[in-house]
């Protein structure tokens, strides 16, 4: 696979609408440049007038079987199906509800609950084809202010180990159905006071080393697929960089420390936080210096055409410019080829 294409792979972009076109600009990046993956929202919010992705189960499963078919190798089919005000497949679609991680260990260790949810979730995904759920996150409610984490419930527990504990209960449900999971927000988003998606985030005085402890525990039990970094800045970690661009974070913190060995990926980098600080093409390069290993761009928040040839066109003059090398965008292409292989075990 020729060097643009292998960059293709490491994106996982939005669209807008429901049905499927082979005319369309997602089945073209799909089929002739190789985007590695989709990333489905049930809403559009850059123009409330257009469809999000997310139609009844019939409807969806029609979308993600065409999508599918425009790779020889599996692209990956990615939502936010955690549960409470973040489940993309809804009501409104017909789903059914799913509680919020707060109510899920409102029983201590007792994780009946989130295995009974982590299963019914997994099977639905499973059934739709959709194969990464951006789930679950096991940021540790360290305030419970906190207007993205805590006051939605988004988080299992303020303690460490019990977060540890039904995180793991959700993953493994997940893996029965051979459904990718994901732990986010590294290095964690539960002591903040902004949400990302409106700008900058500084957890320097805020975060506290103990929300390590549920990847620590679950990258011992080799628990953990893939891991999502937050747009977070810790200046005692990395006084330059906000978490996904952040050498010293995802490669020393994450994998030198930690000794984590699989795919990392953004959060969305359309998000304020990166966008307000940061041109595209930096970003782009930055993460993937850093070590990230694949690149979401939600094409959601805000939409711009043909952002698949722009982030391959950025990232190809990054290596131009000494901003990333070949060698990290094989070596990220490698990690990506491991989690198919091991979401086809």
């Amino acid at each position: 696979m020729d060097l643009t294409r292998q960059i293709a792979t490491l994106l996982i972009v939005g669209f807008p609408g429901r049905r499927f076109a082979a005319d369309s600009e997602i089945a073209r990046d799909i089929s002739n440049r190789g985007l590695g993956g989709v990333i489905l929202f049930n809403r559009c919010l850059h123009d409330p007038g257009q469809e999000g992705n997310i139609g009844p189960a019939e409807e969806l499963q029609r979308l993600t079987t065409a999508l599918q078919g425009l790779r020889d190798e599996p692209l990956l089919i990615c939502v936010d199906q955690e549960g409470g005000s973040v489940q993309r497949l809804g009501r409104d679609n017909g789903y059914a509800s799913i509680p919020a991680a707060r109510q899920l260990a409102e029983n201590g260790a007792d994780t009946s609950q989130t295995e009974r949810y982590a299963e019914e979730t997994a099977a639905l995904l499973a059934d739709v084809g959709v194969t990464v759920n951006f789930a679950p996150v096991i940021d540790v409610d360290r305030c419970p202010e906190n207007p993205v984490i805590g006051r939605l419930g988004r988080s299992f527990s303020d303690s460490p180990q019990l977060v540890a504990t039904h995180a793991a209960a959700w993953i493994k449900a997940h893996r029965r159905h051979g459904v990718i999971s994901c732990v986010k927000h590294f290095p964690g988003h539960g002591s903040s006071c902004v949400d990302s998606h409106l700008g900058f985030v500084d957890i320097t005085a805020s975060w506290h080393v103990d929300e390590l402890l549920p990847y620590r525990s679950l990258l011992a039990d080799d628990l953990v697929d893939m891991v999502m970094t937050g747009h977070l800045c810790n200046r005692a970690i990395d006084p330059s960089f906000p978490a996904t661009l952040s050498p010293a974070t995802v490669t020393g913190l994450l994998r030198n420390e930690l000794g984590y060995r699989g795919a990392v990926v953004s959060d969305d980098l359309q998000m304020q936080a990166i966008t307000a600080h940061y041109p595209f093409g930096e970003a782009l390069c930055c993460a993937l210096t850093a070590g990230v290993d694949l690149l979401v761009i939600g094409n959601n928040l805000t939409y711009r055409p043909g952002i698949v040839e722009h982030a391959v066109t950025a990232i190809r003059n990054g290596i131009d410019r000494g901003l990333v090398t070949e060698a990290r965008i094989r070596e990220a292409h490698g990690r990506r080829q491991n989690l198919i292989a091991r979401e086809n075990h």
